[in-house]
């Protein structure tokens, strides 16, 4: 049986409802962090007080800002449901929805669940005293999936897919008990790109984890509102943060797992070139069904020529009809002609004799043909 236990603050911060006009990323976070030391006091040398802290996190706030508006994830009066596993990602998520919800101009409610899946050496005590030090609404939802885990998965197999269908189960119909109308989940781009490439590579789908998600039994809408959050750039805030990281023993400690060769080559390649998982990432929002081969995308079946009447000739110099008496058979032209230049791009007369004049110069002029060394 599942076990909740519950703990909301006695003072939830205060929602502005001033500006209901502006983006969640207008509030400008380095002018409230100046004046806090407009006193002329020294500036504190904690991580989180740093200039570096400051950028890192206003960077974080307006990416998770933007997949929230062009995914429409947050809307007023929703109660958001963030799944906290004790990991730098989930830390990170609840963060910054703390903070945005503070300075946004709509009102949502944030409620921490974890769930607490009984493996062994699991430090229970941790989450609960960072979630109650930091005043935030939570559940701690306590139950076994490890044994079944372990039970249903054969020896030298990864834990990951039934573990993570477990976990889904529960955390779903949760949402659906205490009234929340999204989950919130940690996944980051880099998340993203991993799925996508397993599909790719073994799955041979192209998917990946969608920013937004109603699920199957359409019960749950799922967000991702670190979207457009890279990785490193979690690692380094939850670094200055000093989250009280808790590792996976269950699954992450798991060698020769799929999704962790392909992240050490998602990071070589960030390594090598910069750029390469943002236009990566870029591609997966520029999708061109009549470009691949998926006959439920895009109907190639009925695809049919629409010509008009306008008859285009060959630009050229010559045209040599081989096997003309077979051509004749075909029914196709055995003498095509030619033209040296479309008339129906023809402005003037002008254009017609330089036209005529480039004709007479182009044996001097031809670009020379490279046959390339097979």
């Amino acid at each position: 049986m599942t076990v909740a236990t519950l703990f909301t603050p006695n003072a939830m911060p205060e929602f502005d409802n001033t500006s209901a006009d502006i983006t969640l990323d207008a509030y400008d976070l380095d002018s409230e962090q100046d004046s806090i030391e407009s006193d002329g006091t020294v500036a504190s040398t904690e991580p989180t007080q740093t200039p570096q802290f400051r950028k890192l996190q206003k960077k974080l706030r307006r990416q998770v800002s933007w997949a929230i508006r062009d995914f429409n994830m947050i809307e007023d009066g929703d109660v958001i449901m963030v799944c906290v596993s004790g990991g730098k990602d989930s830390y990170t998520l609840l963060d910054i929805l703390l903070l945005l919800k503070r300075i946004a101009p709509i009102s949502f409610d944030i409620v921490a669940v974890n769930l607490d899946q009984k493996q062994p050496g699991y430090p229970e005590d941790i989450l609960p005293a960072y979630l109650n030090e930091q005043g935030i609404a939570h559940y701690i939802l306590e139950k076994d999936t490890y044994s079944i885990v372990k039970s249903v998965v054969p020896e030298g197999k990864t834990y990951c897919s039934a573990c993570s269908r477990l976990r889904r189960g529960s955390l779903y119909g949760f949402a659906k008990q205490i009234g929340a109308t999204k989950i919130a989940l940690g996944h980051h781009r880099d998340d993203m790109l991993a799925t996508f490439f397993l599909n790719l590579f073994h799955g041979g789908a192209l998917k990946s984890m969608p920013p937004k998600l109603l699920s199957d039994d359409k019960q749950n809408l799922l967000i991702r509102p670190l979207a457009y959050v890279e990785e490193k750039d979690i690692i380094e805030y939850a670094r200055l943060k000093e989250f009280p990281i808790i590792p996976c023993n269950l699954c992450g400690s798991q060698t020769n797992l799929q999704r962790a060769i392909i992240n050490d080559m998602l990071r070589e390649w960030d390594d090598a070139h910069p750029q390469r998982l943002a236009s990566i990432f870029k591609a997966m929002q520029n999708v061109a069904p009549s470009q691949l081969a998926d006959r439920e995308l895009f109907d190639f079946e009925t695809l049919s020529l629409e010509r008009d009447d306008n008859e285009r000739l060959f630009e050229g110099d010559n045209i040599q009809a081989g096997q003309t008496d077979s051509l004749a058979e075909i029914g196709l032209p055995v003498a095509p002609k030619t033209q040296v230049f479309n008339p129906k791009f023809a402005n003037n007369q002008n254009l017609q004799a330089e036209t005529e004049t480039a004709k007479n110069s182009r044996i001097t002029q031809k670009i020379p043909t490279i046959n390339p060394v097979i």
